[in-house]
């Protein structure tokens, strides 16, 4: 079964969708094989980062990086993306005819397999491992076969990797097409390189007149699939070869019932230069095993043969090489812009959280050129002291300005550049957090250089938002809010939408649309007061400032609950949060048990550490995706109750490698008392006197990031009902799995996925044991693919279901579900 090595030249990790990946399959030295590590030691043990190594040779110099002479460069560099699958090719069973999934050919014989490409013509041949077709003016060619194939019910696979040239020619065709029996009448795929098409296709006289028409991309549409079922014939695309996306779909021809087929994957051209067209993997199934970066390119040399061997780890890396988070509230400025589906960026920032002793504060956004909020003095006396209390559950400090009076005192003023100023024209949406008990005084205000355009958000003589602006010069006009009193010394936190003209307070939307003027050209932003005049008198943080087409004070608006740190979300949108945070794109969630989770607002950790916080308290799995730049994330439920309906396979025990199982009984798991807590609650012990009377004590404790002390003490009992005297169980179960008739079963399976090793030997506490992953070794060489799981006992995970045979059994299966 052939192995998928590719490299994402040039690529960006943190964008997987733009990358265009090159097969460096050939590359691979498959006498030392490819071996993969994923998951954890153990179901009390996080996730490690997934590694990946392998040799690859380096005769051609291509990967030694800095050469540029490489058909690579200058992209042979570290964390260089890079993926791994494992392709498993169909073999036919029984007589003709066949269904078309298993026409599967891999090309890597050297010579035109002759029962299942009888028909080929034109110079077609198998060159390097492909499937080549020349495409040459005037000529038809093809990699045919014989008509005995059936579609209904079926599907033909098959990876377009090189793609002729237009070359001159008027039209240059590379088709993936499934024959009837009446010349003309097919469906395929077709691209033409002279209009850069990719065409789904149904036709009858070699004409279509709806066919689907695409633009190729290299990235999309590497990978071809055509099936039938329940009643509709389907045309689907593929970058990866695993994960589709459907391009068409059309009512069943009639013919696909009745007729045997033919397929053939044939090249033509009116004019221009010849060249060739190649297709590869026919009828592969693909298995990803691993996504992630190279780590290093490191060159070695044995005489005059050279090679490179690398290391590959997955997302983690990534993870762990981010900086510190701020505090939730700043990173909900930092990164909301993503959840708006529309044109919107961070235009300037400033969290106004330098330390004490500051002269001004600097923007974090890092768009602009952007000058520093400097502190300007206003006649004589009054303060602006930096480090002081800021917004709640933050961590983070703020400025307190204290004037003499409206007119002297402190503030902060900032020349905001060109850059900001051209765009300014994007309509800004402001977000201040503030505290003050004292009316008739600006929060901040912008204008342009000629003080025609102006903005000024303020309080009134009675604490009440007003807006202040215009776009003809002085006078500004005055748009009076119905906010309430806001001068109430409480922390509230402001967005102004000037693209709709709403307001929205502490998370609402305040009254209608206002009466007030656009902007442009700002050049001049002022915090604390406004052309020297009706001073700030209290706190200011986290002044920031957005750009776009708008609405999105609603998504702004939502920041409001950083207040408290979002305690009291589902474990799940934590994680999902948290997520964002570090840029990521692509979060599964399995399962449906969410516990909400208290707040963890402060910033200064790790956004892994932030994630490793949720997991453990909710003992659930937290891991990187082996088929793309993603995170998943699986709740505790997802194990409960494992039945023989959900198992990723069965497995008798003499097909285990069994020179290295071993049934494990020890106490390196064993836990009987836990002391339990959580952040501003009770600290709270949980004991199974039984298992201490027997053993002796084996505690633990745990602080986790729950909202009420029962459920800290739901999960202290979890862990200690388990635990307590756990059984006898299988850690490590190794498997030739190439070798398995359920090899696809096997490559299916992944973190707590569970299986039965069945017909243990007569030593064994019983006859059959059921296992669920936690990580595993897989080793992947020629036509030789070896995998030591690393599992932990199913029944473990058992939670009482009343009146139920297996899980309602009372004094045996009586754990309460947490």
């Amino acid at each position: 079964m052939p192995v998928l090595v590719e490299a994402g030249w040039g690529g960006l990790v943190q964008y997987p969708w733009s990358i265009t990946w090159t097969d460096i399959t050939p590359r691979v030295d498959m006498v030392q094989g490819i071996t993969i590590t994923r998951g954890a030691s153990d179901e009390l043990s996080e996730t490690q980062p997934g590694t990946c190594s392998m040799t690859l040779d380096n005769l051609d110099g291509w990967l030694t990086p800095g050469n540029p002479a490489s058909g690579y460069a200058p992209f042979v560099r570290r964390n260089a993306p890079i993926r791994v699958s494992q392709a498993v090719i169909p073999t036919r069973v029984g007589a003709a005819p066949w269904p078309l999934a298993q026409l599967g050919d891999d090309f890597d014989d050297g010579r035109i397999d002759p029962v299942l490409w009888p028909s080929s013509y034109g110079g077609a041949a198998e060159v390097g491992g492909r499937a080549r077709v020349p495409c040459t003016p005037g000529q038809y060619a093809a990699y045919q076969t014989a008509r005995q194939w059936t579609l209904t019910g079926s599907q033909l696979t098959v990876k377009l990797v090189t793609l002729p040239g237009a070359n001159g020619s008027s039209e240059a065709l590379a088709s993936t097409m499934i024959n009837s029996v009446v010349a003309g009448t097919r469906i395929g795929w077709s691209y033409n390189a002279a209009t850069g098409q990719l065409r789904a296709v149904s036709e009858v006289g070699y004409f279509d007149g709806s066919a689907t028409a695409l633009t190729y991309s290299g990235i999309d549409h590497l990978w071809l699939r055509i099936r039938q079922t329940g009643g509709f014939v389907i045309w689907e695309t593929s970058g990866d070869g695993w994960a589709w996306t459907v391009r068409r779909t059309l009512t069943t021809p009639a013919w696909v019932a009745t007729d045997l087929v033919q397929v053939e994957m044939v090249t033509s051209r009116t004019g221009g230069t010849g060249d060739y067209a190649e297709w590869d993997l026919a009828g592969a199934m693909v298995y990803p095993r691993f996504w992630g970066v190279v780590n290093e390119w490191p060159v070695s040399w044995s005489g005059l043969t050279s090679s490179v061997s690398i290391t590959a780890t997955d997302l983690f890396k990534w993870l762990n090489k981010q900086p510190s988070l701020r505090s939730m509230l700043g990173m909900e400025v930092l990164t909301r812009e993503t959840l708006s589906g529309d044109y919107t960026y961070l235009g300037a920032y400033f969290p106004l959280s330098e330390a004490a002793g500051s002269a001004a504060a600097g923007d974090v956004a890092g768009r602009f050129a952007l000058g520093a909020l400097a502190v300007t003095q206003v006649g004589s006396g009054g303060s602006l002291e930096f480090g002081t209390d800021g917004v709640p559950e933050t961590a983070e400090t703020g400025v307190t300005m204290t004037p003499a009076s409206a007119s002297a005192g402190r503030y902060l003023v900032a020349d905001m550049g060109p850059g900001f100023a051209a765009d300014s024209v994007w309509l800004p949406q402001y977000q201040v957090w503030f505290k003050t008990s004292t009316p008739s005084r600006v929060l901040l205000g912008l204008h342009d250089p000629g003080l025609d355009h102006q903005t000024i958000l303020a309080l009134n003589g009675s604490g009440v938002l007003v807006v202040e602006s215009t776009e003809t010069g002085p006078p500004v006009s005055v748009a009076t809010t119905a906010t309430g009193n806001l001068a109430d010394g409480q922390w509230h936190h402001l967005v102004y939408d000037q693209a709709f003209k709403r307001i929205y307070v502490d998370g609402a939307a305040v009254g209608g649309t206002l009466t007030a003027w656009s902007a442009t050209d700002y050049s001049t932003l002022y915090v604390g007061g406004y052309r020297g005049g009706r001073l700030f008198d209290g706190q200011i943080a986290h002044v920031s400032i957005h750009l776009g087409t708008g609405p999105f004070g609603p998504l702004y608006a939502a920041t409001y609950d950083a207040i408290t740190g979002f305690a009291g979300e589902s474990a799940d949108w934590r994680v999902e949060r948290l997520a964002r945070y570090a840029g990521l794109s692509s979060v599964t969630i399995h399962g449906t048990t969410h516990d909400a989770m208290a707040s963890q607002g402060p910033g200064g950790s790790s956004v892994v550490a932030r994630l490793r916080e949720v997991e453990s308290t909710e003992s659930g799995k937290l891991y990187a995706e082996r088929d793309y730049y993603g995170l998943a994330y699986q709740s505790r439920d997802l194990r409960f109750n494992p039945d023989a309906a959900g198992e990723a396979f069965t497995i008798q025990y003499a097909d285990l490698e069994t020179g290295s199982v071993e049934l494990a009984d020890d106490d390196q798991k064993m836990c009987n008392e836990v002391e339990a807590s959580r952040p501003g609650g009770a600290t709270q012990t949980v004991r199974a006197s039984e298992s201490v009377l027997a053993f002796g004590v084996y505690p633990d404790s745990m602080n986790l990031i729950k909202t009420t002390d029962l459920s800290v003490l739901d999960a202290a009992m979890w862990r200690v009902m388990r635990y307590a005297n756990p059984l006898p169980e299988l850690r490590e179960v190794p498997i030739k799995a190439m070798s398995m008739p359920n090899y696809l079963d096997i490559l299916d399976a992944d973190i707590s996925s569970y299986f039965t090793v069945y017909d243990l030997p007569a030593q064994a506490l019983a006859t059959e044991l059921r296992v669920t992953v936690e990580g595993y070794t897989e080793t992947l060489k020629e036509q030789e693919h070896d995998i030591q799981f690393r599992t932990s006992e199913s029944s473990r995970d058992s939670v009482w279901v009343l009146g139920d045979p297996v899980y309602g059994v009372l004094g045996m299966t009586t754990r309460l579900a947490y």
